[in-house]
């Protein structure tokens, strides 16, 4: 049995010390600039430097967290980030871009690559195809079970498997959550989530009437997972060969780190004589650590029935109480409500208001109990509070509050970190270092003075003048028989038929409908595949490629090993998350023709991308996400309380529906987003197709709709474009 490494998150110096006193054997730290948490600060080189240092005078690890998204624009700051990370040389780097891999394995070979869960590697096929990639160690994703992972471990070796086993779990699969990108351009998998799970829904229709009757509130918390806890589980995954166990929260506090880490240090040096004893002690840490709610997730059932808590906000720390008014004394307001639990002044807060969600946190100044100020108040008094500044409690509606972090520092080691060395160490190098960040970056970023078609390259990458090229290609996305039987009110140039059963069980009547232009259908593969699944998805493909379809688009790009030697034509669809060129190189070098470009982009940030990857590469061309409602969710979950079908409002009104097909929950806007009334300006940046997804939107109007807003007749109203006309962060 191998050793099985502690993995603690580290977001500042003090969860450093406080992980390694409570007895982590590896830490994990953002990358300055490209990691997936949007920490006030990131920690500098210097400091983290430092810490691989006194990482390896202790005998442990330190993993850096590189796995953001990166844009065109930023390719130049992570070339020159790299070059200093390859000076420090940590443990590994956590990444999830394709283009990051491709500058890794090209330019840096002596720094080892740890695949992020964003990744979304959920079968064998995945882990195989990262570790041929190069990444030593995978980060599975967190919806399996143990089971599912006894079968992955058993089917791959030569790759470490690495685990979540505490921390906040994701509604949707990593890595295909769009929910906080399409609400304004804040995008999950470049660490700028807003969290959308975490807001309450309401069922639209629901009367005031039928909600009392049913005893249900007005909104319910239908997406807010309940934080995973696997102090139950460990002796399975330790059993499993798994290397690396993984506590999530990088933004926690160092009173989180320090109870959670010392409660899975006890579970792991617990023995069969001792195992109850250790296991109280650790359910007492855990409980002392003020996180969420806790389930052991999909550990020990693909549907586990305690996931979600649908009546409680999923909110972090220890409920103290809830008050619906509040007082005015000159500029600031003041509440009281009963306590639940103790309260010290210098404890931090965090104020939850309903119905809006809103959250505010802040350390308390000033207690009262009784009308005296004291520093201390207990269980049951009532107490009064001054609100942080700017707090505006809403017309209707109550706060609930919660204590997140205590008043009292957490102890930890006094040794101290030596930072001036690494300075030392960076400056003596930097000259090399310097001709290495020219060396790559006028090999890989590309600032592109001229078109190969003689035109200009304008801001964002836009093409100017040059030869006038062919309209853009529309490429019709169905998942019904319907749309290749009926005369449709526009020609496609491409058929994409979504990869389920009942589409698949009509592959005959498909070929004979459409006869030889059968060779212009794609069959789109669904971006998760669970590991039970993929013989039967093998069998399928080997079926589709006897009838004569050779055509498919890969929603995952590890599926490039589903299709063996065969002589076939594969694209990439947008959840490959395409945003830099070295990411498109990376695919066409697997063999894939052409790339849909990530669907989160901007204009600019699209503009830069096709501009690049055209002067980089004459042999993958472009698509977009043109016209379409893309799921926003997609989830393994299927809990008792969704309302499958039903229209949902979130707390600004906005509507939304849930879907269950094939297995998986899904999340979708109530309208499409559509990018047609911009086809002339896609096809003048180079890009060669736009697809249009009329799945679950069949209907005769809706097809005609579709035509109208393609020859822009202006008879239908504006439909919104998801970040294309707004800003990517």
């Amino acid at each position: 049995m191998v050793d099985i490494e502690l993995l603690a998150p580290v977001g500042s110096l003090e969860n450093f010390r406080v992980a390694l006193d409570s007895g982590a054997d590896a830490v994990y730290v953002g990358a300055p600039g490209f990691n997936a948490r949007n920490l006030a600060r990131d920690l500098g080189m210097e400091e983290i430097g430092a810490m691989i240092a006194k990482c390896r005078s202790l005998g442990k690890k330190l993993y850096l967290a590189a796995n953001s998204l990166i844009l065109e624009r930023e390719l130049e700051q992570v070339v020159a980030t790299l070059a200093m990370i390859d000076e420090l040389q940590p443990d590994a780097l956590i990444v999830q871009d394709l283009g990051l891999i491709r500058l890794v394995k090209n330019h840096f070979p002596r720094l080892r690559l740890h695949g992020s869960t964003l990744m979304t590697a959920h079968n064998s096929d995945s882990v195989r195809f990262l570790g041929d990639m190069g990444c030593d160690r995978v980060v599975l994703a967190r919806e399996l079970t143990l089971k599912e992972i006894e079968t992955i471990r058993a089917r791959v070796q030569g790759v470490e498997l690495e685990v979540f086993i505490h921390g906040a779990m994701c509604f949707s699969f990593s890595g295909l959550c769009l929910f906080s990108s399409y609400l304004g351009g804040k995008s999950s998998v470049r660490g700028r989530c807003v969290q959308p799970c975490r807001r309450g829904y309401g069922v639209a229709g629901a009367s005031r009437r039928s909600r009392e009757k049913k005893g249900t509130p007005s909104s319910r918390y239908l997406f807010s997972m309940n934080d995973l806890c696997s102090v139950k589980a460990i002796e399975q995954l330790r059993a499993l060969g798994i290397s690396s166990l993984k506590i999530e929260g990088r933004l926690r506090s160092a009173h989180y780190v320090k109870n959670i880490v010392s409660a899975y240090r006890t579970m792991l040096d617990s023995n069969v004589d001792n195992r109850e004893e250790e296991y109280a002690k650790a359910e007492k840490l855990i409980a002392r650590a003020m996180g969420r709610k806790t389930s052991a997730g999909y550990f020990f059932s693909p549907q586990p029935p305690d996931a979600i808590t649908p009546y409680h906000s999923g909110n972090t720390g220890i409920h103290l109480g809830r008050f619906n008014n509040v007082k005015k004394f000159g500029e600031r307001y003041t509440c009281r409500f009963i306590l639940k639990d103790e309260l010290e002044q210098g404890d931090r807060l965090r104020l939850h208001q309903e119905p809006s969600g809103e959250r505010t946190a802040f350390r308390l100044k000033t207690l009262f109990v009784g009308g005296n100020q004291e520093k201390k108040a207990f269980a049951g008094s009532r107490v009064s509070i001054e609100l942080p500044d700017g707090f505006r409690p809403l017309p209707q509606g109550h706060v609930d509050v919660y204590k997140t972090d205590g008043a009292a520092s957490v102890r930890t080691s006094d040794w101290e970190l030596d930072g001036k060395s690494i300075v030392d160490v960076l400056r003596k190098t930097e000259k090399e270092r310097y001709k290495k960040i020219d060396q790559v970056t006028t090999e890989v970023c590309i600032t592109g003075e001229t078109e190969p078609g003689g035109g200009s390259v304008g801001p964002g990458g836009w093409r100017k003048g040059g030869r006038k090229k062919p309209g853009v290609e529309i490429w019709f996305k169905v998942d019904s028989i319907n749309a290749i039987m009926k005369k449709l009110p526009f020609v496609p140039n491409r058929y994409l038929l979504v990869f389920e059963k009942q589409l698949l069980s009509q592959v005959g009547a498909i070929k004979s409908s459409l006869g030889k232009r059968s060779r212009l259908v794609s069959w789109v593969l669904p971006p998760v595949i669970m590991e039970n699944d993929l013989g039967r998805v093998k069998k399928q493909i080997a079926v589709l490629i006897r009838s004569g379809f050779r055509s498919f688009q890969l929603a995952n790009i590890s599926q490039v090993g589903l299709f063996g030697g065969e002589k076939v034509h594969l694209f990439g669809d947008y959840t490959c998350n395409i945003m830099n060129s070295q990411a498109a190189v990376f695919c066409g070098e697997l063999g894939v023709e052409s790339m849909v470009a990530s669907i989160e982009l901007d204009r600019s940030a699209l503009g830069e991308l096709v501009g690049a990857g055209a002067r980089l590469t004459r042999n993958c061309s472009y698509g977009v996400y043109g016209y379409g409602a893309p799921p926003l969710f997609t989830a393994r979950l299927g809990a008792d309380h969704f309302s499958y079908g039903q229209q949902i409002l979130s707390p600004k009104k906005e509507k939304y529906f849930i879907s269950k097909k094939e297995g998986f929950t899904q999340t979708f806007p109530d309208k499409p987003f559509s990018l047609l009334p911009y086809l002339e300006e896609l096809r003048a940046a180079g890009i060669s197709y736009v697809v249009v997804d009329c799945c679950g939107r069949m209907s005769p109007k809706d097809l005609d709709e579709v035509h109208e807003r393609l020859i822009n007749s202006g008879r239908y109203s504006k439909l919104p474009t998801f970040n294309y006309l707004g800003r990517l962060e």
